[in-house]
């Protein structure tokens, strides 16, 4: 058994984990007596069982909060970079054209597929894990010169690509929704944007002053090797960025940042500035004049672009719903900004998992359907397929203007 497939954010394990944590404190008293001609055994009772309150307290709030799923996640050995994929496409997909197979097999019953590999970025030199669903049709023949819509997804800290699959529960909602004709095709991209180590590194996303450039990696990076390698879309409406939490303001300021490359993007329940705590720690090193560029209210405010934006919060998160405030006062023509505020449900897997559906029907409106292109494809991407979807087509815009609605 790795540390990978070990489970910490169920409800066993916090229950297990509380029942631990009573019977240590109930040693104290019980064995003070009996150890009372040995210190250290008063000691040794005293620390455990603070030590297995401290860790059922944290375990809680870790099932409350979705933020380390397995203990591999938590001590950020990342073992597994492919879990929740049915192939293995190899470093920057060069053997696509053999798992392309898989998905050919796996579109016969219905399924997309979610495959696994490394991109490393021409102008970063960064090598991350990604992983990329290829929906029902994808290799049809019929539907050769044909591209995708995308949709980059940012995992939440600590920002595996894993997470998306896994709890997320993305690729099969992908292929209800696809299947359904209430979403056309569409590609997702989900990368590493974190690196490591994880359990005490969260990057923001941001091209960090002395450190990585996490952005330049997502953005440029990323899309360009997407553009070289897949069957996709490459103008900048075929292109949006969705994340919750973390990811959520990942989405935000790259789009925002690089509206020549993105038009749409989703913050689901996330935020409007870097945070500067324990995990991300000074991403800035003191230059103020780029904490403010990584800025999203202040970059909508001095540099508005042609971005539709969907911002969402939970009604019970006074932190969430303050960011809707500043963005609502920051957006201005051309961009048009939705907000959604969701009745309390928490920071959790549960709230994401509940919201996805609507989030998905709001990009659908946003993306429109695989468009024909006279540019060949590239290699390994066999093909797109197109149906009869009744989507708008790509510049069919679905945000209303500094709008609000509960949900």
């Amino acid at each position: 058994m790795h540390a990978s497939t070990i489970r910490i954010d169920t409800t066993g394990v916090v229950l297990g984990a509380a029942i631990v944590a009573v019977v240590a404190v109930a040693m104290v008293p019980w064995r003070w007596d009996r150890w009372r001609r040995l210190v250290l055994g008063r000691v040794l009772t005293t620390v455990l069982a603070v030590a297995m309150v401290v860790a059922a307290c944290g375990l809680g709030v870790n099932a409350a909060g979705s933020f380390y799923p397995t203990l591999g996640s938590l001590i950020g050995t990342s073992p597994n970079p492919g879990e929740g994929t049915v192939a293995d496409a190899g470093p920057d997909g060069r053997d696509l054209g053999r798992a392309l197979s898989t998905v050919t097999d796996r579109a016969a019953s219905g399924h997309g597929s979610m495959l696994h590999l490394t991109v490393t970025g021409r102008r970063t030199g960064i090598t991350r894990d990604v992983d990329v669903y290829l929906p029902v049709g994808y290799t049809a023949p019929e539907y050769r010169g044909f591209r995708f819509p995308v949709i980059e997804w940012i995992p939440h800290f600590p920002g595996e690509p894993r997470q998306v699959t896994t709890l997320y529960g993305l690729p099969d909602l992908l292929d209800r929704k696809i299947a359904s004709r209430q979403m056309p095709p569409t590609v997702v991209i989900v990368p590493d944007y974190n690196g490591e180590p994880r359990m005490t590194h969260d990057s923001e996303c941001v091209d960090a002053v002395g450190g990585t450039a996490n952005d330049t990696y997502l953005s440029a990076d990323i899309r360009s090797w997407a553009n070289r390698t897949l069957a996709v879309r490459t103008d900048r409406e075929g292109w949006a960025l969705t994340g919750w939490s973390s990811g959520g303001y990942c989405a935000l300021n790259l789009a925002v940042r690089h509206p020549q490359w993105f038009s749409v993007a989703v913050s689901m329940s996330g935020y409007d500035t870097a945070a500067k705590d324990a995990q991300t720690g000074d991403l800035f090193r003191g230059r103020e004049d780029i904490r403010h560029a990584n800025d999203v209210s202040a970059a909508l405010r001095e540099h508005p672009a042609p971005l539709r934006l969907l911002a969402t919060a939970d009604e019970a998160s006074g932190e969430e719903k303050a960011a809707l405030d500043r963005l609502r006062a920051a957006a201005a023509p051309p961009v048009e900004l939705t907000t959604w505020v969701f009745p309390a449900a928490g920071h959790n897997l549960g709230a994401v998992q509940a919201h996805l559906p609507q989030i998905l029907d709001w990009l659908n409106a946003q993306l429109g359907n695989p468009i024909a292109t006279d540019t060949p494809a590239p290699p390994n991407a066999v093909s797109n397929s197109i149906g009869p979807w009744s989507l708008p087509d790509s510049g069919a815009q679905g945000g209303l203007r500094g709008t609000d609605a509960a949900l």
